[in-house]
């Protein structure tokens, strides 16, 4: 798999050690964000790209991990079509993939350890959608969204007529 890896400054280190790892288990790896652990760079900026590219099937999934994950993953899920789950556990990250499919797992380099986020992404990325009835929860979360969206177009259309 093509596996987008962003983070900002405070997640660097991680980030770098992570790279190498998913290059191990044998995905291919895209970075994004900081170039270095000095240079400081804001999250959401780096979710909203690899959101994006998710969006235009240039990844297959990504990983994104901030000071404690939480910036990474709602800044994310404001791009339409996104699902990201923060993930500190194997658990968690199985069922994310499993149940809601997400494309997008986010870790918090200040709450998780090297070694654990290791884990976490191994089975992240060994697990697969299976579709059944979590497909059918995935979609109402989708039609849900194409609704709002839909109703903030027409709010914004009538206000500027």
């Amino acid at each position: 798999m093509k596996i987008g890896l962003g983070s900002d400054h405070n997640a660097f280190d991680m980030k770098d050690s992570l790279k190498e790892y998913i290059k191990e288990l044998g995905h291919e790896v895209v970075d994004y964000g900081s170039e270095d652990s000095c240079t400081e760079i804001d999250y959401p900026g780096v979710a909203f790209q690899v959101a994006n590219d998710i969006n235009e099937q240039k990844l297959d999934r990504a990983i994104l991990v901030c000071g404690t994950g939480i910036g990474m993953a709602i800044a994310a899920g404001k791009v339409p079509g996104i699902r990201a789950a923060l993930c500190h556990d194997t658990y968690s990250a199985e069922r994310a993939q499993k149940s809601n499919d997400a494309q997008v797992l986010t870790m918090g380099a200040k709450v998780i350890g090297i070694e654990p986020a290791k884990n976490v992404v191994k089975v992240y990325l060994e697990s697969e959608f299976p579709g059944g009835n979590s497909a059918r929860k995935v979609k109402q979360i989708m039609d849900k969204e194409q609704d709002f969206l839909k109703g903030a177009v027409a709010k914004h259309e009538k206000a500027h007529q």
